[in-house]
């Protein structure tokens, strides 16, 4: 998985390398006892920068399903904890689209720490993910066709 470059992002619509940048601040209730990131966080961390990657491309999601009565659901989430994230840090959440099919998109994601010290390369990656999500009625819950306008946004 390539790893993005680039400083803070200075808001939700911040791009670093072409992919979308998301900062996110460690709180108390994202930790365990221990004060570091509880694993399952970096799937919440991961939801609201993809959510706000295709919000930066136009592509309100709760917009969407009343216009098209479709939504997006996760299919499959493949992560990679490298490093602890800890009360405090500061945060990068990417979102790139690694691919497109009729009915899912592959998004690849990081977590990436801007606030040490002691970083002279860059950003350090904390975690990686792969997720897939795919899209489906609404009411019935079952796959469909993703609508071309969505997919022209996201090429």
């Amino acid at each position: 998985m390539p790893r993005w470059g680039g400083g803070p992002a200075g808001g939700s619509n911040a791009v670093a390398a072409g992919g979308f940048a998301f900062p996110v601040r460690v709180y108390w209730e994202d930790t365990d006892a221990g004060g570091i990131v509880f694993y399952a966080n970096y799937l919440k961390f991961f939801e609201r920068a993809r959510t706000e990657w295709l919000r930066s491309l136009g592509i309100a999601q709760q917009s969407l399903r009343e216009q098209t009565g479709g939504i997006f659901v996760v299919t499959s989430a493949q992560l990679q904890y490298l490093r602890p994230a800890r009360l405090d840090d500061q945060l990068i959440v990417t979102a790139r689209l690694q691919s497109a099919g009729r009915a899912s998109l592959t998004i690849q994601q990081q977590a990436l720490l801007v606030n040490t010290d002691n970083q002279p390369t860059g950003p350090v990656p904390l975690c990686e993910g792969l997720i897939r999500i795919g899209w489906v009625d609404g009411t019935a819950m079952r796959p469909a066709r993703i609508p071309n306008h969505i997919l022209e946004q996201l090429s």
